[in-house]
C-alpha cells in the first residue's frame, strides 16, 4: 500500500514570533503563530510544527501560551517542540493542544526519555528531531538550535532513536536550511533507508518541485516548508499539485 505523502508547514517560533533565518541565523520576522497556522490550514497543510527554537539553547521552557493560541486554530494535527525535557514537559505540551511532541537536545542529553515518553503516550506522539550538518563524507548531529555539535552520526542516531520509542524521525540539513537549494537527497534517503518510521524531510525548500524531488528520490513520507511559504513565493496547494502531478498520493489541498 503505498502512504499519502504529507505536507508540513513549520513555525520557527522566538519570543512568541514566528521567524525564519538562514543555516538557523539571521532570524527574520514572519508574523503571529496562530494566524499564520490558521491561514495554513486553511490552505491544506496536512500538520503544522511549532518549534520554540530558543527554548533549549536558553534552558527555558516551551512558550506554553503560544502552542495553546496556536492549538485553538487548528484541527488538523500539531506537532509541538522545544524546550521539552521531561515526560512532565510533554504532558504540559500535549494538555495544551499537541497532538505530537518533538524532542531534540534533551533526547541527546538523556535517550532514556524517548522511551519514558514512548511508554506514558505511545510511539505516535514521539517525533524525535534531529540537525545535521556534513563533515568529512558524513553528518553531524548538532544539538541546542544547531549551536552545539554532538559525537552523533546522524544516521546511526536515527536509528537509536527508533529503537528507543520514537514513531517518527524529522531530520534537518543545517547545510541546507533557509538556503532554497533543495533538500539534502543523500541525507534524507540515508536516514530512510535506516529506520522503519516515517520519515519527515527538513531544510532547503526553494520550489515545489524541490518537494517532489525528495518525496520521490528520497522516499520521505512527509516534507517540511516554512520559508517559501512565508514569503508568499508559493502555497500549499500548488506544492501538492506539483507532488500529484509526479504520481505520489497526496491529500486534496
Amino acid at each position: 500500500m503505498t502512504l499519502t505523502r504529507r505536507i508540513i508547514v513549520c513555525l520557527d517560533v522566538d519570543g512568541g514570533r514566528v521567524v525564519k533565518g538562514t543555516r538557523f541565523v539571521a532570524l527574520r520576522d514572519m508574523g503571529e503563530p496562530a494566524e499564520l497556522a490558521k491561514r495554513y490550514e486553511a490552505g491544506g497543510a496536512d500538520e503544522v510544527v511549532f518549534l520554540d527554537i530558543s527554548a533549549s539553547a536558553e534552558r527555558r521552557a516551551l512558550s506554553l501560551d503560544a502552542v495553546r493560541r496556536t492549538a485553538e486554530q487548528l484541527f488538523i494535527p500539531l506537532t509541538v517542540g522545544g524546550g521539552i525535557r521531561s515526560v512532565e514537559d510533554a504532558e504540559r505540551a500535549l494538555r495544551a493542544g499537541a497532538d505530537k511532541v518533538s524532542v531534540n537536545s534533551a533526547a541527546i542529553e538523556n535517550p532514556a526519555l524517548l522511551t519514558e515518553l514512548a511508554e506514558r503516550f505511545g510511539r505516535q506522539c514521539v517525533v524525535a528531531s534531529i540537525d545535521a550538518k556534513r563533515s568529512n563524507g558524513s553528518w553531524t548531529v548538532y544539538s541546542h538550535g544547531g549551536r552545539t555539535a554532538t559525537s552523533l552520526d546522524a544516521i546511526e542516531w536515527a536509528r537509536r532513536c527508533t529503537e528507543l520509542g520514537a514513531g517518527e524521525i524529522m531530520v534537518t540539513s543545517i547545510d541546507r536550511d533557509g538556503t532554497r537549494e533543495g533538500y539534502d537527497l543523500e541525507l534524507t534517503g540515508d536516514v530512510v533507508r535506516a529506520v522503519s518510521v516515517p520519515v519527515i524531510a527538513s531544510g532547503g525548500a526553494g520550489s515545489a518541485a524541490d518537494v517532489t524531488a525528495v518525496l520521490s528520490r528520497s522516499h520521505a513520507d512527509a516534507a517540511l516548508l516554512a520559508g517559501i511559504l512565508h514569503s508568499g513565493e508559493t502555497t500549499v496547494d500548488r506544492v501538492k499539485a506539483d507532488v500529484a502531478r509526479a504520481g505520489l498520493p497526496v491529500r486534496a489541498a
